[in-house]
């Protein structure tokens, strides 16, 4: 059948146009005073307060010793995770092992590691040349041939790496265990009907697969590895929490030494959660059809999403 129509009318069966109205989000708007307001206070407190002394803050913030002990905490930082990471990889790999022997041990290491407080394990090490007098190399229960005092041999700082990296592999063991096991076994025996190896395969297959697990719960444990490192304090090795510990207790500014060295950790928690994301979204490319936003792309978006809210509500 066919519709005539004449120039210059309506189209026949046109559709009406349609009044849309946009969705309104008062608790939204709610929200943004209440947050907007208590963060008027908090700023009218950092700014009026006696006792805060910003010029004190900025000294501190810069001073030798706590630049020397923010180095420390970094170095710590660094050298437990690496610990931590490839102890955690043989651990998680011992634990899938077919050996019961290997299994065993991984897991009695796991149990003991995670089962005791990493602060108990820091005096363990710092404390132990008093069981252990010297360490020496030689035929065991037999001659030894040379031998160190146990004191000159493990000084403060490598008391500290040994006991956070030890205790931290015990923890990346579990979170790179959940990260293989998320990879499908097909993909493991399709590799082994390649003639792949046991370790090839683990290379080339399954690690890079369950780096997509593993890389955020290690990013966290980077994280609160940082801060846990404010424990050396306990032994006496100055990192940034003990050298604001020891200003504070000479010049009685406590609170202008803690926010300093708040600051300082807030800095670097910020830069290690960048970097965190950055290498969540690279192994993301795998699995997901569209990457995540950027955080600049997350707060255009959320900019853009307000603007609208606001001109239609």
């Amino acid at each position: 059948m066919t519709i005539h129509q004449k120039v210059g009318s309506p189209p026949v069966d046109a559709p009406e146009a349609i009044d849309a109205v946009a969705v309104r989000h008062p608790g939204r708007w709610v929200a943004v005073a209440v947050i907007g307001v208590l963060t008027a206070m908090l700023g009218h407190l950092a700014l009026t307060s006696s006792v805060l002394h910003w010029d004190v803050v900025g000294q501190i913030f810069t001073y030798p010793t706590v630049i020397a002990g923010l180095g420390r905490t970094m170095g710590l930082t660094v050298l437990a995770m690496l610990i931590g990471l490839v102890g955690g990889v043989l651990l998680a790999v011992m634990r899938l092992s077919g050996n019961p022997v290997l299994s065993g041990v991984s897991w009695i290491y796991i149990w003991v590691f995670r089962g005791t407080p990493v602060l108990v394990q820091l005096y363990v090490w710092n404390f132990l040349g008093a069981l252990v007098p010297r360490v020496g190399l030689g035929i065991p229960f037999g001659p030894t041939f040379v031998s160190w005092s146990y004191n000159d041999l493990i000084g403060l700082f490598t008391a500290a790496v040994l006991a956070l990296g030890l205790n931290e592999a015990a923890y990346m063991a579990e979170i790179v265990r959940a990260g293989i096991q998320s990879v499908d076994e097909g993909q493991t025996e399709a590799a082994h009907s390649l003639g792949l190896t046991r370790i090839q395969t683990l290379r080339r297959i399954v690690l890079p697969q369950a780096m997509r697990v593993i890389i955020p719960p290690a990013g966290n444990e980077t994280i609160s590895m940082l801060k846990t490192t404010s424990l050396v304090s306990a032994i006496a090795l100055e990192d940034l929490t003990r050298a604001g510990q020891d200003i504070a207790s000479r010049t009685f500014y406590e609170i202008p030494a803690l926010v300093a060295i708040s600051l300082w950790y807030l800095l670097l928690t910020s830069v290690l959660s960048v970097g965190q994301y950055y290498v969540e979204r690279y192994y993301a490319r795998g699995a997901n059809r569209l990457l995540p936003d950027t955080p600049w792309q997350t707060v255009r978006k959320n900019l853009f999403s307000v603007k609208r809210s606001g001109g239609t509500g």
